[in-house]
């Protein structure tokens, strides 16, 4: 059999966030439209979903949440810079705007990174295989170093990089959608270099930024695939992750990091995903193509040894056009 072209990861994130979400991630799994989840461990959810994840032995990586919800570790308003007045963790817009404005005190991130990491290995009984940030706060500015040099204390050796190729040009995305995309983007590019001093691997390229709920369809998929191999030799494979948000709408008061459910969760835009990602057609438009999906630990080099997937290629090898 030839080799594939691409390799794919479709990581389902938010597990653990309420129980309708999460019987259709392993719904997704099952039939093998998601190969990797990410579980956050302050979800409503997370014990369920650690059972879950041991019972049917999905691949299993921390979501890591400094945006929604209640933290995990001692952190309290008043001594937190993480922490609004009600105790919760100030938004994925405002944890963003608090690190642009400087205060956010990283000593503070790496406490509550640490006993996220730690929750985890109670509920899984074993570490990670990979950790990124839920609304990718783990590229920001100052916090992907905090990330980089936790990740590499606890062995953890995978992490994702939000790049999308050409996701400033995907005219069906709102305009603030567009935006944020692209700012995802110079984060995440800047943050490639903390990460690989620190020893952390990737994909050669991400998708989901621009497939994200109502937005997701075999079509844009296999299109974003397609843009990020536009400048791969034809001779080269690539190894890619498709985040994704699959699931049952979350029905209030159930759910959510500590708060409830949050707007999207409750919309049947993660059914849509679901549909999307379970239905046959685009398993099989992907395998058509050259797609083979696998899960993340099926890109170590060291398993996989000299080849189209060795080390160099877990890497980005060239610029991105970010937008």
């Amino acid at each position: 059999m030839a080799c594939p072209r691409v390799r794919l990861v479709v990581t389902a994130d938010d597990f653990g966030y309420c129980p309708r979400r999460d019987e259709g991630i392993v719904e997704a799994f099952m039939v093998g439209a998601v190969t990797s989840v990410s579980l956050l461990v302050n979800g409503a959810a997370a014990e369920s979903a650690a059972e879950l994840a041991r019972r049917h032995r999905i691949p299993t990586g921390l979501h890591a949440n400094l945006s929604e919800g209640r933290p995990v570790g001692p952190a309290r308003y008043g001594t937190s810079s993480l922490l609004g007045p009600e105790g919760f963790f100030l938004g994925k817009m405002g944890f963003r705007e608090a690190v642009a404005a400087g205060e956010v005190a990283l000593p503070q991130v790496r406490e509550e990174l640490e006993a996220q990491l730690s929750r985890f290995r109670e509920l899984l009984g074993r570490d990670p295989t990979h950790v990124d940030g839920h609304q990718h706060v783990h590229v920001l500015p100052g916090v992907c170093q905090v990330f980089a040099e936790v990740l590499q204390a606890y062995g953890v050796r995978f992490t994702r990089v939000p790049i999308e190729h050409g996701v400033g040009g995907c005219a069906w995305l709102e305009a603030p959608a567009r935006a944020f995309a692209c700012a995802v983007g110079r984060d995440a590019q800047a943050a490639t270099g903390p990460f690989s001093r620190h020893g952390l691997r990737w994909t050669d390229t991400f998708v989901g930024l621009s497939t994200c709920g109502r937005h997701m369809s075999a079509q844009r998929v296999a299109g974003a695939l397609a843009r990020a191999l536009e400048s791969v030799p034809a001779n080269q494979a690539l190894t890619a992750e498709l985040m994704a948000h699959p699931g049952y709408p979350s029905v209030p008061p159930a759910g959510g990091c500590g708060e409830g459910p949050d707007a999207f969760s409750c919309s049947w835009e993660r059914l849509h995903e679901l549909r999307v990602l379970t239905e046959p057609s685009l398993r099989a438009q992907l395998a058509q193509e050259g797609v083979q999906l696998c899960a993340l630990e099926a890109l170590d080099a060291k398993r996989f040894g000299e080849g189209p997937f060795g080390e160099a290629s877990l890497e980005p090898s060239r610029e991105p056009s970010l937008c």
